[in-house]
């Protein structure tokens, strides 16, 4: 079959590789419909994850039709369509039965990797390094998802593939990101990153009760997509001093909940921006940590700071007194997607929510090294990706079998 590999810093390609097989009784194997490219994939992109290795499988959002079934597989069938989140859960463990569902103890075989790096374990991850498992990732044709009968969840009939790839992982990571302000009426929520992810939190927060919603970023396209589709206020943080901003609009406090959806290549300005870029440059400092010094230094005292853009290290300069003098209650990790996935599923079902809205650019799979290329560059006016791994010419079957049930 045809995958997208990582080889390298700025190297990835379409190499064909080995079809999946069923490996234990709770396996299924997905015929991947469509599937995209995550901001967190940028991260292997330009080599700030660690143990990446040559000819990993890259990709963690993916949906498609289950073709293969495992013995011990109960709740799916062959010719299911589903929906794949990007934690990978055991479903039995003390962190699963309380939908702490990414922290799973039993889904990483390399839990050793993160518990020396971090001091503790953490659940696997397709398609995102061995530190998280070394899962083969769902940019492909062809995927084997483990713990099937816990992971996944079905499509119902009617709903293309378009309207819920993105609940694989950015739409309940920015739900997670809303959730996690505990909104009140009245609230404003002020978002770093007018991403996909960004996007999705500003959806969330104004679903969730924010009377205003404050969209950070420096690219128009991006700001102009917050204004236009999550009815956002937006701030261009090369343009403006933020804080000073944020302090004006609402009436010298600051946003009641900051939300950071950038992460650990933030692009900051002036000398902290240039101080960031040369240290992490010089591997001194692993996250350039720019916008989570901006967001802390904004938020009103009392209020809280929600971080879902992914860091892998350490930032150099973090503001822990501010946090402590102001008495800001901080939110942190990986989206437990497991527990947002019913309730966004019924909000797409019911019109309430369109995900879709915010894809620019369709491929094919083959398309996919020029597509890493246009992302990280912000060209072409690109926000999210999506790639058709069935498109005209792919193959039709996984290798020689037909699908069936094992």
């Amino acid at each position: 079959m045809r995958a997208v590999c990582w080889h390298g810093k700025h190297d990835v390609r379409v190499d064909e590789v080995a079809d999946p097989q069923i490996v234990s009784k709770g396996d299924v194997i997905v015929k991947v419909g469509l599937t995209c490219i995550c901001g967190s994939d940028l991260h292997l992109y330009n080599g700030y994850v660690p143990t990446m290795k040559k000819g990993d499988i890259m990709g963690h959002e993916f949906v498609g039709e289950i073709v293969e079934v495992g013995s011990g597989v109960s709740r799916f069938h062959v010719g299911d369509r589903v929906i794949v989140p990007f934690p990978i859960s055991c479903g039995v463990c003390w962190y699963c039965k309380h939908e702490l569902w990414s922290l799973c103890d039993n889904s990483n075989p390399n839990s050793w990797m993160l518990e020396h790096l971090y001091g503790d374990t953490g659940g696997g991850i397709f398609g995102y390094s061995h530190m998280y498992g070394g899962f083969s990732g769902g940019q492909a044709e062809y995927v084997r998802v483990p713990f099937a009968d816990v992971g996944l969840e079905k499509i119902p009939d009617g709903i293309p593939y378009e309207q819920v790839v993105l609940l694989t992982d950015i739409c309940p990571t920015g739900y997670q990101a809303a959730d996690n302000c505990n909104i009140n009426p009245g609230n404003t929520v002020a978002v770093w990153g007018c991403g996909p992810v960004g996007l999705m939190a500003m959806m969330s927060a104004r679903h969730l009760g924010a009377e205003r919603v404050i969209g950070i970023d420096r690219f128009p396209d991006r700001l102009q997509m917050a204004h236009s589709q999550c009815r956002a206020e937006v701030l261009n943080y090369e343009e403006v001093d933020v804080a000073e901003a944020l302090q004006n609009m609402t009436g010298g406090r600051g946003p009641d909940s900051c939300i950071d959806a950038v992460g650990l290549e933030a692009v900051g300005t002036g000398i902290e921006g240039f101080y960031d870029s040369v240290k992490q440059t010089l591997r001194l400092e692993s996250d350039r940590a720019s916008a989570l010094r901006q967001l802390t230094k904004a938020c009103r005292k009392g209020g809280t700071l929600s971080i879902v853009g992914v860091y892998s290290g350490f930032v150099d300069k973090f503001p822990m007194g501010a946090i402590f003098a102001k008495g800001l209650t901080v939110h942190a990790g990986q989206a437990h997607v497991h527990k947002y996935l019913p309730h966004l599923l019924k909000l797409v079902e019911e019109q309430q929510l369109n995900p879709s809205s915010i894809i620019t650019h369709r491929l094919p799979l083959e398309q996919a090294p020029g597509a890493y290329k246009t992302f990280l560059n912000k060209q072409d006016s690109c926000i999210k990706i999506v790639l058709n791994p069935q498109a005209q010419g792919a193959a039709a079957t996984l290798g020689s079998k037909q699908a069936s049930a094992v």
